[in-house]
């Protein structure tokens, strides 16, 4: 079955572009294995991520997510069951929006 999560989470400390990246591949080459895929987004101290895939593993890499000590206060928006995945091609696309005037954004 086919599931998706999608949660907030503040920085426990300040993180550097370096910091960020090596959580980036970390989390891509996790996913990779696992067939995860999944989306997440970086503004200021906070991060948003969907992850997706068999139920399973979301719930798996979740706890493991739920347990870093490089992020708190960690908040479900939103979890269940789905047909398909939104980001089939994602191992973990990634955006940070620190320095990006949101409001000039198309959409």
């Amino acid at each position: 079955m086919l599931f998706h999560i999608g949660y907030v989470s503040t920085e426990s400390r300040p993180m550097t572009t370096s910091d960020r990246v090596a959580l980036l591949h970390q989390a891509r080459s996790r996913n990779e294995g696992l067939r995860l895929t999944g989306l997440l987004l970086h503004r200021d101290d906070s991060f948003f991520q969907v992850l997706e895939g068999e139920a399973e593993s979301v719930h798996t890499v979740f706890e493991s997510i739920r347990r870093d000590p490089r992020h708190e206060r960690v908040e479900v928006l939103f979890e269940g069951a789905i047909e398909a995945r939104e980001f089939p091609d994602w191992r973990m696309g990634f955006v940070d929006l620190d320095g990006i005037d949101i409001d000039e954004m198309p959409g």
